[in-house]
């Protein structure tokens, strides 16, 4: 390669953003911030980084992660989305996003962490306008997930450790945008012997209706994560 080739093909900046989606029981959400400098200075943008050259795409985005929220590699799943390269993304040059996305579990912890790096988290299906075209990474992190509930059981790494059914079912209901019928759900459910009941129930103090707690039967999901199993509601 001549050194013109190289000045002109070795131009282009690299960089990470995440899409993470947390679940607090009710809805699910997508963490943004507010854009500290110029472009799009006090835009809201999804957390991410440029990717030096001695880093690969893996570790930058688990150093994200780790930085954001202190991250649980057991407790965290992670996927690679794809390359976003449109030519003029970013008005200061020529940048290539390779974006992953992320499912956590809202603890207390990982509020509070949010909260201190002024964080935003909004709920999946009322996100705002975002610098750069993170609005569209959004929205294929959305496709993927959809596809990925029906396959894998993903609730493990949203859900408390105990949990009821409704909240199973609200999650799985924001993840594919659109109401499923109980008994159809629970049905399916309790036939992937997926989950165990507990024997405890939510607080009586906290909710009108008690509920029986559940959790996942842990050897039985991690045999329906590496093969899948078709969820079709």
């Amino acid at each position: 390669m001549t050194t013109e080739d190289k000045e002109k093909f070795f131009q282009v900046a690299l960089c990470s953003s995440l899409v993470l989606f947390g679940f607090d029981g009710e809805d699910l959400k997508v963490l943004v911030y507010k854009k500290a400098s110029d472009p799009f200075k006090d835009a809201l943008v999804l957390p991410g980084k440029y990717i030096a050259p001695t880093v690969s795409n893996d570790q930058a985005i688990h150093e994200l992660l780790t930085e954001k929220i202190a991250y649980n590699e057991y407790e965290t799943y992670i996927e690679q989305l794809k390359a976003f390269t449109k030519v003029f993304r970013n008005p200061m040059g020529r940048v290539v996003n390779v974006a992953y996305y992320a499912l956590v579990k809202l603890t207390p912890e990982i509020e509070e962490k949010v909260k201190l790096q002024g964080g935003f988290w909004y709920p999946y299906d009322r996100v705002p306008d975002l610098a750069f075209d993170h609005n569209e990474i959004i929205q294929y992190a959305k496709e993927r997930m959809k596809r990925r509930v029906k396959r894998r059981p993903v609730g493990f790494n949203l859900l408390p450790e105990e949990f009821t059914i409704a909240q199973l079912q609200s999650l799985y209901e924001k993840a594919l945008n659109r109401e499923l019928d109980k008994r159809n759900f629970r049905k399916k459910i309790f036939n992937s012997n997926l989950i165990i009941e507990t024997g405890n129930t939510t607080d009586p103090k906290l909710y009108r209706k008690v509920s029986k707690l559940y959790r996942f039967d842990e050897e039985k999901y991690e045999k329906l994560s590496l093969k899948g199993y078709d969820f079709l509601f």
